[in-house]
């Protein structure tokens, strides 16, 4: 039984940006203030990582209608290097990178629920636990009640936070205006050092953006919506960014951005007292939810590729017969989220590590488009990015440049994520060995 081809166009705005718009935006920005001096460099941040991200989604707007299969990027890289690197990037899909976001943003939801209802610690964790759960069961019972919601908590976060600066604009007037406040750095880190760290804290605000391709073999037009959805998601997602950065400053200064932790509620409470810090609290959740939601209908499709190939636990290539969803794929996400969970606890020492591993496998596909491209692999009448190779190798170099300078300034952290992606290995070589080399044929060849 095959999963069904039922997502369209709205449907791929709605993954692409419900997955990318969660907590990032919300908790990035008073990190950023601290590295850099005045805003006019913070703008010129977000604006270039914005380009760099959109020339990206560029980049996998290729890959997509080349494989436009169930899968994403898995796809891509078992076909351009081998099932090993599509087996070590599945593993580190399923044990970190977005199993981990699920479980600091289940801890977010309840962080911004108590502010409704007073939880004791034990409530709240059962309130992180609970949405989890909940998603997990409405991804299992079917993608039209996943995509449902996806589309509802994506709709109300992009009005809430085009309300959210329409109003800051509009309340801000008569206050004195922080945008051309300076203040020294609060680091003494080196300045490129600085800049380094701002951008990998704007790149995390970004992530998600690459997982749009992973359900592209439930979308009934994979060429048409996969380049419709990047470029219009994105673009419509740097326009956000930039604009909600701009009512942080406008209305709290360098110093006041600096010095909130919840910089949102910070800024909605000074422009309209509790009812503001009321709308900022139900749209950090949805924003939250949303992109726990998105990454279970798409990182899930991960692992069940990886079954089907026999690159993994032949139980997770499943499709319920009545939901027709992959909902051992869904359980096992869950499962590990909530492990996660409870053994890491908090949101900063959750997300620690994650875009690391987002970067590898970044670089990687975009090398993988280079080969496809230039020894014509694939389906070749999708989209094709434009200025070929110029586009790719900028893209390419980017990657390169923040991999290696996190790798100097932050090896420690670095050679934990490197420990972690390769503790796949003795499982993929004891299936390898115990369980013989079976003909997994690709993805590609079954759809």
């Amino acid at each position: 039984m095959k999963l069904p081809r039922t997502l369209s166009l709205l449907d791929g705005l709605a993954i692409i940006i419900g997955i990318t718009i969660g907590a990032g935006i919300y908790s990035t920005p008073q990190i950023i203030a601290g590295y850099l001096s005045s805003f006019n460099q913070i703008i010129i941040l977000w604006i270039i990582v914005g380009l760099f991200v959109f020339l990206g989604g560029l980049i996998y707007a290729e890959l997509g209608t080349r494989f436009p299969h169930t899968g994403g990027e898995y796809v891509y890289l078992y076909r351009a290097f081998g099932p090993l690197v599509g087996f070590l990037f599945g593993w580190s899909q399923l044990f970190i990178i977005r199993t981990s976001p699920a479980a600091g943003l289940a801890l977010v939801t309840a962080d911004y629920l108590s502010y409704f209802f007073p939880l004791s610690p034990i409530v709240h964790k059962v309130v992180a636990t609970s949405v989890i759960l909940i998603l997990g069961l409405l991804n299992i019972i079917g993608l039209k009640w996943a995509s449902a919601f996806q589309k509802f908590t994506t709709t109300f976060k992009v009005l809430g936070l085009f309300l959210f600066v329409i109003g800051g604009l509009i309340l801000s007037q008569g206050l004195a205006s922080g945008l051309n406040q300076r203040l020294e750095p609060l680091s003494d880190l080196s300045p490129i050092t600085r800049i380094i760290a701002a951008l990998m804290m704007v790149f995390f605000a970004h992530t998600g953006f690459e997982r749009l391709g992973y359900s592209a073999g439930e979308m009934k037009n994979p060429r048409k919506t996969i380049p419709l959805s990047l470029a219009l998601g994105i673009g419509l997602i740097v326009i956000i960014y930039c604009l909600v950065n701009l009512i942080y400053h406008l209305v709290l200064g360098m110093e006041g951005v600096r010095g909130n932790t919840i910089v949102a509620s910070a800024a909605a409470v000074h422009l309209a007292g509790p009812i503001g810090a009321s709308f900022v609290a139900i749209l950090v959740i949805l924003s939250a939810t949303g992109s726990i939601n998105g990454t279970m209908m798409t990182a899930t499709r991960v692992y069940y590729a990886m079954a089907r190939d026999g690159l993994f636990l032949s139980w997770l290539n499943y499709v319920h017969p009545r939901f027709r969803t992959p909902s051992r794929a869904v359980m096992a996400h869950c499962l590990w989220a909530l492990v996660i969970l409870f053994l890491r606890s908090k949101f900063e020492v959750i997300a620690a590590g994650m875009v690391f591993g987002i970067l590898i496998f970044l670089a990687l596909s975009t090398f993988s488009l280079i080969k496809f491209r230039l020894l014509e692999v694939g389906d070749k009448e999708g989209y094709r990015v434009p200025l070929f190779p110029l586009f790719p190798i900028v893209y390419l170099t980017g990657l390169i440049i923040l991999i290696v300078f996190r790798s100097i300034f932050e090896w420690r952290r670095t050679l934990i994520d490197l420990i972690f992606i390769a503790s796949g290995l003795p499982f993929y070589f004891f299936q390898r060995h115990f369980k013989g080399r079976k003909s997994s044929r690709l993805i590609i060849e079954r759809n």
